[in-house]
């Protein structure tokens, strides 16, 4: 038995050695080859002259430069060929010569060359005595933009009426003058010259030129992003304040941070850049965030320990893309196409981002059907852990696996609106994570604190699009699954819950007047084995005004607990830890959103943005739950939010935008951070009246992020 074994694993060894010989063998028997010696006049052997040698029947044509002895060799397929040289020179073969068996010579070219498989051609080729003069291009012929050098050499012109352009992405074209004013005004000129510096005009920095050939191209960006913002909002209180005149459950309620994010990209890829997926890429972005500062004027915001004071400054580096992407089949003439694209990747599921929106470490297939009108992603994300103070992904993972999959239609029922359907996984596992700054976040510090596990599910279905002149997105979600220990609900709960979002807007001219409505569901009883408030896995909605409402962009902790009412940059009230770090949470409150807003383009360069929300809790017995209050209404309050947008280049390559908002505040937030009215003891007043929820101090937010992209 041992004998036969052996005696197979030879054979298979022998095998494997013999198959490689074999291909090349067949190989060498199914081509032939072409060789010969360009000489002078003299008989001397010339280097450096271009070869040409084309299929009389397919066209295809391969090129080569004699070598140092003027030597030149092809491997050629059976057929015939027509041999000639490039300028600036050519051949001179003798008609009365035989060059071989049907060969005829026609001065400067040979026709009907013959290549036999396994066998082998050699002609030299005689050069021409006159030389060719060529023809040096005018000072102006050359590419717009900064284009390089060529990565395509061509022949050089010989001839006033034509000339080989075999880099076809650095046509020469005169820099042009409209109106023949540069000296006055400096603009309307088509066609300008670019830099190297210059991000509006052409530059094979960005990736409009080829680097290699006429398929390889390079794309250098840098982003510089500086954010500055003002705001006030609840802060509970430490058990050591850092005013000794701070209420028992509330500190000072302002808050000032800066942040300044740089990131570097290098992509490399393969491909016509237009029209056609690219052929594979590779793209890496190293981020800093350098530094981010923040001052809370309260102790136990910043740091768990109070003795880190009321101050904060750090920095993290981070990869926020980091991938490589290849196509793996063209599907039809019209470039359907399917890829696979692995790493750190951006990834939205929907057109508005209200359930997964990141970028995180993860293997996903996407591609396009049907003429580009359907597009399909499947996406496997292994979670990464965020920096807590920069949002920014760290270097090792969470334990957590995403699971996407969502189709687009495009031109359903009418043109112009797409739809889309999905369905998400999030499969959370237990794990114990304390943040950068001390807290736990993993399990939430509330009820029962032991780790556990969730496996949620989502069906989607979405729109986005317009219907003749209504503009309308819309998205319905049904999650299900379980969370097998709820830290609220101190048992395994079953998952059951809805959310829906509607938006619709009209255009006049230079506004868009819109209105939308958003509503999670929320948890009628906080004890039984049943959750059903809605939660996302990694949300970031551009929503009912987006990063300028201030619902949307502070986040709002609850006092004396170890949960957020509301995340940053979410809309959901989910009671959840920590949007970045923590476990979703099922058992929440849920919320009713009402939105009017308007969108005015005052000029090319300037873009506002007003919104006002009203928002309502959807259930209040998860609050009343927690908090250990008999009864909280549903307002939550008014919303009111202005946003502009400057672009003083026309282009997006510099922008400043300013944003302001402020809640003002309804009984039921006043109910959850204490009302005088309602829940303070007799004689005590002052305890009642933290400056958080005083009407002439009213929450707010205010904000300035200026961004240079090269």
């Amino acid at each position: 038995m041992t004998n036969s074994r052996s005696s197979r694993l030879v054979v298979l060894a022998f095998a494997a050695l013999l198959t490689p010989s074999i291909a090349i063998s067949g190989f060498a028997q199914s081509s032939g080859r072409l060789r010969g010696t360009v000489r002078g006049a003299s008989g001397a052997p010339i280097a450096g002259v271009s070869i040409i040698v084309t299929n009389q029947v397919t066209g295809k044509w391969k090129r080569m430069r004699s070598g140092v002895d003027g030597s030149y060799s092809f491997s050629l397929s059976p057929g015939a060929y027509r041999l000639r040289v490039g300028a600036p020179h050519a051949a001179k073969f003798d008609k009365d010569k035989n060059y071989g068996d049907f060969t005829i010579a026609r001065g400067d070219a040979l026709e009907n060359v013959i290549v036999a498989a396994g066998q082998e051609t050699v002609i030299d080729i005689p050069l021409d005595q006159v030389a060719i003069r060529e023809i040096p291009r005018e000072p102006g012929d050359k590419p717009t933009g900064h284009a390089g050098s060529e990565t395509v050499p061509s022949e050089p012109q010989i001839n006033r009426e034509r000339r080989e352009a075999r880099d076809r992405w650095r046509i020469g074209f005169p820099e042009y003058d409209r109106y023949g004013d540069r000296a006055a005004r400096g603009r309307d000129i088509p066609f300008k010259r670019g830099r190297w510096w210059d991000p509006y005009n052409q530059s094979v920095l960005k990736g409009d030129y080829p680097i290699h050939g006429n398929k390889l191209f390079m794309i250098l960006s840098a982003v510089s992003t500086t954010t500055v913002e003002q705001r006030r909002a609840p802060t509970p209180s430490d058990v050591s304040s850092d005013e000794p005149v701070s209420a028992e459950f509330f500190g000072q309620p302002e808050q000032f941070a800066a942040s300044e994010t740089v990131q570097f990209s290098f992509e490399l890829f393969h491909g016509d850049s237009t029209f056609k997926p690219r052929d594979w890429a590779i793209k890496i972005s190293p981020t800093f965030s350098v530094p981010n500062y923040l001052n809370a004027r309260e102790n136990g915001v910043v740091n768990i320990d109070v003795r880190r004071g009321t101050n904060r400054t750090d920095s993290h580096i981070s990869l926020e893309e980091a991938f490589v992407e290849v196509k793996l089949a063209d599907l039809s003439s019209n470039y359907d196409f399917v890829s696979v694209r692995a790493g750190i990747q951006p990834f939205v599921s929907d057109f508005r981002g209200f359930i997964f929106s990141d970028n995180n470490l993860g293997l996903r297939f996407f591609g396009s059907a049907d003429n580009n009108r359907i597009q399909y992603n499947a996406a496997y994300f292994s979670m990464l852990e965020k920096d807590t103070n920069s949002g920014l992904n760290r270097f090792d993972t969470r334990h957590q696996n995403v699971y996407i999959a969502n189709i687009f239609r495009q031109d359903f029922i009418r043109k112009g609106y797409t739809i889309e359907g999905s369905f998400h996984f999030n499969d959370d596992r237990r794990s114990i994570e304390y943040d950068r700054n001390g807290f736990l976040v993993r399990p939430a510090l509330i009820g029962d604190v032991r780790p556990h596990a969730i496996k949620v599910a989502y069906l989607g279905f979405n729109g986005d699009g317009h219907i003749g002149r209504l503009n309308l997105t819309h998205s319905y979600y049904y999650a299900f699954g379980h969370d097998d220990r709820n830290p609220i609900a101190g048992k395994r709960v079953d998952v059951r819950s809805n959310m829906a979002a509607l938006e619709a807007s009209v255009d006049k001219d230079f506004l868009r007047f819109k209105g939308s409505f958003f509503w999670a569901q929320g948890d009628s009883n906080p004890t039984d084995d049943k959750a059903t408030g809605f939660d996302a896995i990694f949300d970031d909605p551009n929503f009912v005004g987006g990063q300028f409402s201030y619902w949307n962009r502070n986040g709002i902790r609850l006092t004396q607990t170890g949960v957020g009412l509301v995340q940053s940059n979410s809309i959901l009230p989910s009671l959840r830890s920590s949007k970045t770090q923590g476990h979703a949470n099922f058992v929440n409150p849920g919320i009713y959103i009402y939105n009017a807003g308007v969108d005015v383009e005052l000029t090319q360069r300037i873009k506002t943005v007003f919104n006002v929300n009203y928002l309502r809790f959807h259930r209040t017995e998860p609050l009343e739950y927690v908090l250990f209050q008999n009864h909280i209404r549903h307002d939550i309050g008014w919303d009111y939010s202005l946003g502009v947008a400057y672009r003083p280049f026309l282009i997006n390559n510099v922008t400043i935008t300013f944003g302001a908002s402020t809640l003002q505040t309804g009984r039921g937030f006043r109910d959850i951070f204490t009302d005088r009215a309602r829940n303070c003891p007799p004689n005590v007043g002052d305890f009642c009246q933290p400056d958080v929820i005083n009407p002439s101090k009213p929450l707010y937010s205010l904000f300035t992020q200026l961004k240079f992209v090269f």
